[in-house]
Order: C-alpha cells, then sequence, then structure tokens
C-alpha cells in the first residue's frame, strides 16, 4: 500500500461542511460517534478529512494533524 500524503498545500483550511458519524463501518465502530468534514484548503481545493479533538462548525479553521490508518486527521486550529 502507498504511504498517504495531502496535496501540495500548506495543511491549513475552514470547514466547509461537517456531520457526525454515529452509524459507522465495521473497521470504525469503535471510534463513534467521530466527525467527519469537508475542508477547503488554502489552495482552493477540498478535501475529506476526519475531525480529532474539539469538534468544529461550519467556518471554522482548521490544520492538519496526522494520518490514521491513510485518513487525513485535522484539528481546530489555534488562535492565530
Amino acid at each position: 500500500m502507498s504511504a498517504a500524503v495531502l496535496p501540495q498545500t500548506t495543511g491549513k483550511g475552514v470547514v466547509y461542511t461537517e456531520t457526525i458519524i454515529y452509524s459507522a463501518p465495521p473497521k470504525y465502530l469503535s471510534e463513534v460517534p467521530y466527525q467527519i468534514a469537508i475542508v477547503e484548503l488554502e489552495n482552493g481545493r477540498r478535501m475529506t478529512v476526519r475531525i480529532v479533538g474539539d469538534q468544529v462548525s461550519t467556518g471554522d479553521r482548521v490544520a492538519f494533524a496526522e494520518f490514521r490508518n491513510e485518513v487525513p486527521c485535522f484539528k481546530k486550529a489555534e488562535n492565530e
């Protein structure tokens, strides 16, 4: 399997939309509930990500945190 990489970006963006997952695929059942979001990156591209840490809302600034099982995870950005 290839290593996961982010598209060429700063790893920062804004939450375009988000949802909480309560009914997950078998691989993630032990992690429910969890939040996913579509993030608009600073380069204008959008990507679906997992949110870790504090919950986010539409319009919140987020930053790349880590990959988990090749899934990009973002967290609420620190005050800039």
